[in-house]
């Protein structure tokens, strides 16, 4: 029988630091739940890659804005530019993956990499 003055003990979460901040970079889903659901909410490492993921989302939501618009003018008024537009948007989505990839091995190898302009502000936000 259990004794009833026992304190319970904390539930695992089954997640390691650098599991969670990993996980955190593949979409903002994971970084959403992991700022709003404890323990991973109250760990400044987790928060850390957790606010890089949604600013890094954020700037590549308005650089991709930015070079639709700048593919769509040039693309209307030099004909020939068009065909390389398709090429040029591979291009930076291979960045962004490789960007993407880049920051999951740097979190599940434990580090806090800050890449440059959104990682001071992750890590402002993190409390880090």
């Amino acid at each position: 029988m259990p004794e009833e003055n026992a304190t319970p003990t904390p539930a695992s979460t089954g997640l390691s630091d650098n599991a969670a901040g990993a996980i955190a970079y593949l979409t903002i889903i994971p970084a959403i739940i992991f700022l709003l659901v404890e323990p991973y909410n109250k760990n400044s490492f987790v928060r850390f890659h957790s606010f890089q993921c949604l600013f890094l989302c954020g700037a590549v939501i308005a650089v991709d804005i930015a070079l639709f618009i700048m593919f769509l003018i040039l693309g209307y008024f030099l004909t020939f530019f068009a065909f390389l537009v398709l090429p040029l948007w591979w291009l930076w989505w291979l960045c962004v993956l490789g960007i993407i990839v880049f920051c999951i091995v740097q979190a599940s190898q434990g580090k806090k990499f800050q890449l440059p302009f959104i990682g001071p502000l992750a890590a402002k936000q993190a409390g880090a």
